[in-house]
């Protein structure tokens, strides 16, 4: 008998340490070569190891959510014959919406163990989401890109005979707690807004807009659409708008490394648009938005947001960005504070449209109002310049003819 170690990977860029963000095997199961056993976060990349040989764990290196540095024992394994010194795990970065495997040097061929039945392709949210719902990803029919099982085909699995039993004669007490451990995405997250609340001083500008002219016009192009383009939203119209008055402020499209005390000012307007997904926030990147047009705009924020919601999205599609655009839709609210992306100094929050009285000078009439609320680093921009900025702006959105003049 031998035994196998398997090291946390090094996933590059002077990371030191990885999260554990779900076992796929417990002290005591089976494996075979190829089988994946874990996988590991940093970042906002995710990566799932499999075991290079076919034995029995022995020993795991924690629970999820714990850190475990690189090069440290990961995972032991033991195996019908001697497969010498421990192997160093070699991996290469994904993004958290993308989990191949990973490349290991393979020991000799051990003898063979029975193989479990093939695994189901899902995101690793979305099987610790299964695992928590008590719910066999095999017997769960996938609704995703190639078979891909999302969180809604679990939530639809688990519809049918879920509803509690009535309570009767009055209300029940409900004494119940639960513990939730943040991890994975959910814990990045986390620690993002607190690095960008803590080391960016914001300050929030908010301002409404008249919506009624470009509302009409995006119906008009809705209309009159081919049939290969998109159906334009308000985004595209802002991401337009937003690369002319970059041209003019420029110094709103820049990233500051306060460590460092370093501006760094972008030609390249990559704008991210904040876009919730199963596995929780992430900001996919339209790299460009300068050398697109409106069109080209819509249709590559659409295809974007698809990929991070379906976990496809690749880790250059989800970072990079110079500038962020925060929209809730028509959950937007009146007003928002948006957070910054640090280490960008400028988001664009898009609050919700209402038909709202507005006096013209002789009568109030009916006006399509929208609210922009931005937040702006405000070591880098001051109050005057945010304002110019966003009003800026507005007035390109409410006389939208102008988005479309080049120059």
């Amino acid at each position: 008998m031998g035994e196998f170690i398997i090291k946390m990977p090094d996933v590059g860029e002077g990371v030191a340490e990885a999260e554990i963000v779900e076992w796929h095997v417990k002290t005591g199961d089976p494996v075979r070569e190829d089988m994946v056993i874990a996988a590991v976060m940093t970042d906002k990349a995710t990566v799932e190891i499999p075991s290079p040989v076919n034995g029995t764990v022995t020993w795991l290196a924690g629970e999820v959510g714990d850190r475990i540095a690189v090069k440290a024992p990961l995972v032991r394994i033991e195996t019908a014959g001697d497969v010498g010194e421990v192997q160093p795990v070699g991996i290469s970065q994904t993004p958290i919406a993308e989990t191949p495997k990973a490349e290991i040097a393979k020991p000799a061929p051990a003898a063979p163990t029975p193989a479990p039945a093939e695994k189901p392709l899902a995101a690793p949210s979305v099987r610790l989401f299964a695992r928590e719902s008590g719910v066999d990803l095999r017997q769960v029919q996938g609704t995703g890109p190639a078979g891909r099982i999302l969180r809604e085909d679990i939530e639809q699995f688990l519809t049918p005979g879920t509803a509690p039993a009535a309570v009767k004669n009055g209300f029940a007490k409900k004494t119940a707690t639960e513990e939730i451990k943040l991890t994975g995405l959910r814990r990045r997250i986390a620690e993002k807004m607190v690095l960008s609340t803590s080391r960016i001083p914001h300050i929030t500008y908010v301002e409404e807009v008249d919506m009624t002219a470009l509302e009409e016009l995006r119906a008009t192009m809705n209309g009159d659409r081919r049939p290969d383009h998109p159906k334009l939203t308000v985004l595209p119209f802002l991401m337009r708008a937003l690369v002319k008055a970059i041209s003019e402020q420029p110094d709103v499209n820049a990233t500051f490394d306060d460590d460092a005390g370093i501006i760094t000012r972008y030609g390249a307007v990559h704008i991210g648009i904040a876009t919730q997904t199963p596995a929780g926030l992430t900001v996919p990147v339209v790299r460009h938005a300068e050398a697109r047009g409106i069109w080209d705009c819509a249709a590559e924020m659409n295809r974007l947001a698809e990929a991070a919601r379906s976990g496809t999205a690749t880790r250059d599609e989800l970072s990079g960005s110079t500038i962020t655009i925060s929209s809730l839709g028509a959950l937007g609210g009146i007003v928002s504070t948006p957070i910054i992306n640090h280490p960008e100094v400028a988001i664009i929050g898009v609050n919700k449209i209402a038909t709202r009285p507005v006096w013209d000078g002789a009568q109030f009439v009916p006006r399509k109002m929208m609210n922009l609320s931005s937040s702006f680093d405000h070591r880098i921009i001051d109050g005057w310049d945010a304002a110019n900025f966003v009003q800026r702006i507005r007035t390109l959105i409410e006389t939208p003819a102008l988005i479309f003049i080049e120059g």
